[in-house]
């Protein structure tokens, strides 16, 4: 199972709890093993397979992408941010440890996260992985995920367009699940018109997994989504759900899910897991 397969090789690019300093590693540890959907992994395997990527190379785009997502919710969970309490069914890295250490965990996440692409053999040449780790810094910065986030902390309390929301989640939760397919693609040396291909079908599957998420936010309770549920709603946060209603949030849910497996019918590769992972994100219940 890929989940497994992840949780092995984060614990092994993961510094040691007992190396110093530490705290931070122990903090580090916390925040990125022993929970999560690992969707983003996932969809990185599927696409590589789909390419006939070698497996070890994915592994160490997927863990690039998931260390990537833990620092972000290490920082999204701060009293700065969304200040919440509960991550995956635990307590959030800074109320476990502190704020100091939650923001030096996010910090040192997030740069593990560019020394392993950097390091490890990841593509099949070294142009091919320096092209890599622009994908992976620019899903990450301003242009992509820290930028949506921004936009998100700007939103609270506006009345936004669809297109508006819309712009904000290409950016704070499209962007990373983009550079997971698609860094699984360049680990197989996908060409061109591939990466354009399964790109697409990437952009509708970001947005897929967030109009799901918005709607789990408002049906789920904390127990079973394992975080605080109904959070948006009483930050005030403007959602798919506060903005449709449920009815026609679950409507644009089943067309993106249309769209994402219309994208894969013109792709030339076995896009069967990527299917199955499409279906998952409609059909999981956390």
């Amino acid at each position: 199972m890929i989940q497994r397969r992840t949780e092995a090789a984060l614990e092994r690019c993961l510094p040691p709890a007992t190396t110093a300093p530490t705290r931070l590693h122990a903090a580090m540890r916390y925040s990125a093993l022993g929970g999560g959907k690992r969707i983003r992994p996932l969809l990185c395997h599927a696409a590589g397979e789909a390419i006939k990527a070698d497996p070890r190379l994915i592994d160490v785009t997927a863990c690039a992408v998931e260390l990537i997502h833990a620092y972000s919710l290490v920082h999204d969970d701060l009293p700065a941010m969304d200040n919440d309490v509960l991550r995956r069914g635990r307590p959030t890295c800074h109320v476990e440890y502190d704020e100091a250490t939650a923001l030096l965990v996010g910090d040192a996440l997030q740069t593990l996260a560019f020394q392993l692409l950097a390091e490890q053999p990841a593509a099949p040449s070294p142009e091919r992985q320096l092209l890599m780790l622009t994908v992976l810094a620019q899903a990450a910065g301003s242009r992509g995920m820290a930028g949506g986030q921004a936009i998100d902390l700007a939103a609270v309390g506006l009345a936004l367009s669809i297109e508006e929301l819309e712009f904000m989640h290409i950016h704070k939760t499209g962007a990373l699940i983009r550079a997971a397919v698609l860094l699984g693609a360049h680990a197989g040396g996908a060409d061109e018109a591939a990466l354009q291909t399964l790109g697409h079908y990437a952009n509708r599957a970001g947005l897929l997994f967030q109009v799901v998420d918005d709607i789990l936010d408002a049906e789920g309770s904390t127990v079973t989504l394992g975080k605080t549920a109904g959070k948006d709603a009483a930050q005030d946060k403007p959602t798919y759900v506060s903005m449709l209603g449920l009815t026609r949030a679950k409507e644009l849910a089943a067309r993106l899910r249309a769209e994402a497996h219309a994208a894969l019918d013109v792709c030339q590769a076995d896009t069967v897991r990527l299917r199955a992972l499409t279906d998952y994100i409609v059909d999981r219940t956390f």
